[in-house]
C-alpha cells in the first residue's frame, strides 16, 4: 500500500524559504520573478492551500481585504512569496458574484512584499458559485426543521462561503472551462448514498425530492485548463467536505467519497466519465493523453481519520495519476510534540499536510493534495511546513494560527511532448 511509515525521519524533505524560490524556465512566462531558484526546463510549479480565508458573514472577507491591514491575509500572502507556485488553487476564499475578495487580495497583498518577499503577481484569476450556503428550502439534515447551515446544498451560513480561486501567471482558457456545481449526486451511477437506520431500506436518508435537488459536489468541481508555453494543463480543482459532523448515516463520509470519485471517473475517462455532464450540459471526461492535475483539500487521508475506506487511495492507485508524495520535517516535529492521536496514526507522519485536533482526534492529517497526470515528470515537491527552528515556521505555527490550518502543498512539473 502507498503512503506508509518510512524508516526514519530522514526520510522527511526539508521545506524552507530558501528551497522553495521560483523556478527559472526556458519560457519565464508573462511575469517573470526577479527572484529564481535553480534552473529546471520546462517546469512548472502547481499548489494547493486551504488558505482558510473564510468570514462568518457575506460581504466580511471583502471589507477585511480592503486596506490591505489583514494580518491574517498578509500571512497567507507571504506563504505564497515565499512558495512562489505558478498556478494555485485557494479552497476557503470566500466568493463574491463581483470578484472583489480576488481582486483586493491580489492587489493589496500578493502584489505588495510582505515582510521583505519579493511581491507576486498574478494575471490570471478564475473564480465561480459554490453549493455552500445556499439555501435548499428542504431538511437536508433531517433535524425536523428547515433552514439553516445543515440544510444548504453544502454546508455553510451564506453563499459562497469556503468558495474557491485559482490564480495563474499562465493563461487561462475561460471560454473552455467546465464545472460540475450542478450535477446531483443521485446521477453518480453505483453512488454511496446514506441510509436511514431508522427507516426500511437502503440509501433512504434523502427521499425524492431532496435527490432532485441535492448537487453532489458540496462546493464546485472545476476544470480549469491553462496554457502554459502553448500546453494546456486542466487544473482540476475541488473540495469535498469534511467527513464528519454527522451520524451513524455517514451522509458527509459517503458524500465525501463520491465526490473524489468524480475525478477519478473524470481523468479516467471514455466509458467510466461517460454519465458525468457538466452546467453547460457536456458529457465525459478527459482525454487519455490529457495533461492535468488535482489539486485541493480532499478531506481524506489514505490511513487515518474519518474518512470512508479508499476514498483517496480512488485517486492515489488511479493508472492516469501521479502521487509525488510531499514531505515536511514540520509536520514530523508537529506529530511527535503534539502526541495524542498522532502516536496511533499508521500512516506517515512527514505526509501530513493539516494541523488538527490532537486530543482525542483526529490529529494530524495528509489531506491536500497536488496530484498530476502520470505522463508529466515530477520535478520536486513539497509541503511548506518548516520546523520550528526553520525561517518561516512562525507563518504555521500552532493553535491559533497565523495562517490557516492547513498547509500549502506544491508540486514542479516538466511539460513534455505534445503540444
Amino acid at each position: 500500500m502507498r503512503r506508509t511509515p518510512r524508516a526514519a525521519l530522514a526520510a522527511a524533505v526539508l521545506v524552507t524559504a530558501a528551497a522553495l524560490a521560483p523556478a527559472a524556465a526556458a519560457d519565464p512566462g508573462p511575469d517573470a520573478p526577479t527572484k529564481v531558484r535553480p534552473e529546471v526546463p520546462s517546469s512548472v510549479r502547481v499548489a494547493t492551500y486551504n488558505a482558510s480565508l473564510n468570514r462568518a458573514g457575506a460581504g466580511d472577507l471583502v471589507e477585511d481585504l480592503t486596506e490591505g491591514d489583514d494580518v491574517q491575509a498578509a500571512a497567507i500572502a507571504q506563504v505564497l512569496q515565499i512558495t512562489r507556485p505558478d498556478i494555485v488553487l485557494l479552497n476557503e476564499f470566500d466568493h463574491d458574484d463581483d470578484g472583489l475578495a480576488v481582486d483586493l487580495f491580489r492587489e493589496n497583498y500578493l502584489e505588495v512584499s510582505q515582510r521583505g518577499e519579493e511581491p507576486l503577481r498574478y494575471p490570471y484569476a478564475y473564480t465561480a458559485p459554490v453549493n455552500t450556503g445556499v439555501p435548499s428550502g428542504l431538511d437536508l439534515d433531517n433535524d425536523g426543521t428547515v433552514g439553516g447551515p445543515g440544510d444548504a446544498l453544502g454546508f455553510g451560513f451564506f453563499p459562497g462561503q469556503f468558495g474557491m480561486v485559482v490564480l495563474s501567471r499562465y493563461p487561462i482558457d475561460t471560454d473552455e472551462v467546465r464545472t460540475f456545481q450542478n450535477f446531483r449526486w443521485a446521477d453518480m451511477p453505483g453512488a454511496l448514498l446514506p441510509d436511514d437506520p431508522a427507516v426500511a431500506g437502503a440509501g433512504d436518508w434523502y427521499d425524492d425530492a431532496e435527490l432532485a435537488a441535492l448537487p453532489l459536489s458540496s462546493k464546485s468541481h472545476w476544470d480549469v485548463p491553462v496554457q502554459v508555453w502553448g500546453r494546456t494543463v486542466h487544473v482540476l480543482a475541488a473540495h469535498p467536505t469534511p467527513p464528519t459532523f454527522d451520524g451513524v448515516e455517514d451522509r458527509n463520509g459517503r458524500r465525501n467519497h463520491d465526490e473524489t470519485r468524480l475525478w477519478a471517473d473524470y481523468v479516467a475517462g471514455g466509458r467510466d466519465a461517460g454519465y458525468i455532464y457538466d452546467d453547460d450540459g457536456g458529457r465525459g471526461g478527459l482525454a487519455a493523453n490529457d495533461r492535468f492535475v488535482i489539486v485541493g483539500d480532499y478531506n481524506a487521508d489514505p490511513l487515518d481519520g474519518d474518512s470512508v475506506p479508499g476514498a483517496i487511495d480512488q485517486l492515489l492507485e488511479n493508472p492516469r495519476v501521479r502521487d509525488p508524495e510531499p514531505t515536511s520535517t514540520g509536520a514530523v516535529e508537529a506529530a511527535l510534540t503534539q502526541g495524542g492521536a498522532n502516536l496511533l496514526h499508521r500512516g506517515d507522519n512527514a505526509l501530513d499536510t493539516a494541523d488538527f485536533s490532537d486530543d482525542p482526534a483526529p490529529g494530524n492529517l495528509g489531506v491536500d493534495y497536488a496530484l498530476p497526470s502520470k505522463h508529466l515528470p515530477v520535478a520536486g515537491s513539497g509541503v511548506f511546513w518548516p520546523a520550528a527552528d526553520e525561517p518561516g515556521s512562525e507563518l504555521t505555527g500552532q493553535f491559533p494560527f497565523p495562517t490557516s490550518d492547513h498547509r500549502l502543498v506544491w508540486v514542479d512539473l516538466r511539460l513534455v511532448g505534445r503540444r
